[in-house]
């Protein structure tokens, strides 16, 4: 755990963050997986709205930097709370028009990274009554944006797009990301953390959608070789950007965070050849990677193994608490030093378990 000089923590996101939001969304919250067993399994024991079978990523990574409660922005609970989630599981960075024009479905309830920044501005009415007051506020937080493009890369590729038709995309989400950041910015911003996509060719879904009989497609743990150097290009492209704004506002602490980079980490230590774990999804419809659209977890007659600490993926979208947890551990250390946090026990960074807010 660290003391680190933030008064407040907001996240803006997909479903690496959503801590509750998705399953408040109506009317198709209450009927989504992450409202229903066997979601929540490990921790507390119920479903949360948390897309896995416990914490996730931020639980953690807030937990670390000294905020034990995190609040979903649609829960109304958050005037007297520091930390709020805007994020909303699957959601992609770019509008619902952008992929009804290109002929590619995304689910109904997902919220656009400016959809969500629309949320905040909406927040910020509540708990500031000036544009200077609320500028004040935003001096004193850090903001982070994560992981949220692969859900715009991967509904296209998992729709019969093509990786080269894809790559025309990024400049419009890196675009939109950096349009965001720079509107907190001139709100009066000044520490923001924009972390870059994590490898989604090794995702069961996209395992699923992608299959193919040559050897070659595929590195030595399973993953999709051309998707990665597709999420590994995109991710040099929104670093880039992150740094020409970084120069375009000096005085600020913008950083990117390599997302992929924990992933990968985790790849070597953990799964197959080095270690045990697959790629299979603990919680699914069968099949080779236990990921069937048409069965999600949560679905009558899906399957869900009983160690979840032994897996990566819990549903074939998202991790495991085990592996949210693990790959938080290879990440805290570089936002500790970066902004002066003061690390009061390094044993004890992402050991503490958070408390689950009441919504």
């Amino acid at each position: 755990m660290a003391l680190c000089p933030f008064d407040y923590m907001y996240h803006f996101g997909d479903g690496v963050t959503d801590v509750g939001n998705s399953i408040l969304i109506q009317p198709w919250g209450p009927n989504l997986p992450s409202a229903k067993p066997p979601y929540g399994m490990t921790y507390p024991g119920y479903p949360t709205g948390r897309w896995s079978d416990g914490l996730i990523d931020f639980d953690f990574a807030a937990a670390d930097i000294g905020f034990p409660v995190v609040t979903p922005y649609l829960s109304g609970n958050v005037t007297d709370n520091n930390v709020i989630i805007f994020s909303v599981a699957r959601s992609p960075v770019l509008e619902h028009e952008f992929f009804e024009e290109i002929g590619v479905k995304i689910p109904p309830f997902v919220v656009s990274i400016k959809g969500q920044a629309r949320w905040f501005k909406q927040y910020l009415e509540q708990v500031c009554s000036t544009p200077q007051e609320c500028a004040d506020r935003l001096g004193r937080s850090i903001i982070f944006f994560g992981d949220i493009e692969g859900n715009d890369i991967g509904y296209a590729l998992s729709q019969g797009k093509s990786i080269e038709e894809v790559m025309t995309y990024v400049p419009f989400i890196v675009e939109a990301q950096i349009d965001v950041a720079r509107d907190m910015i001139q709100m009066g911003a000044k520490t923001l953390v924009i972390a870059g996509n994590s490898l989604i060719g090794c995702y069961p879904y996209l395992l699923e959608a992608l299959q193919s009989d040559d050897p070659e497609e595929y590195d030595e743990y399973g993953c999709l070789k051309r998707v990665n150097d597709f999420i590994d290009w995109k991710n040099d492209h929104l670093n880039q950007s992150v740094q020409l704004l970084q120069a375009e506002f000096t005085e600020l602490n913008l950083l990117y965070s390599p997302f992929s980079t924990g992933f990968r980490a985790y790849l070597q230590q953990y799964v197959a050849p080095n270690g045990t774990v697959t790629l299979k999804s603990c919680c699914g419809g069968g099949g080779k990677y236990n990921f069937n659209e048409e069965k999600l977890c949560g679905s009558i007659g899906a399957e869900v193994c009983s160690n979840p600490s032994e897996y990566l993926f819990w549903d074939g979208y998202h991790f495991t608490e085990d592996a949210y947890h693990r790959i938080e551990q290879i990440l805290i250390p570089a936002l500790f030093t970066t902004f002066n946090c003061t690390v009061l026990d390094p044993a004890a960074a992402g050991s503490i378990r958070p408390a689950i807010s009441v919504m």
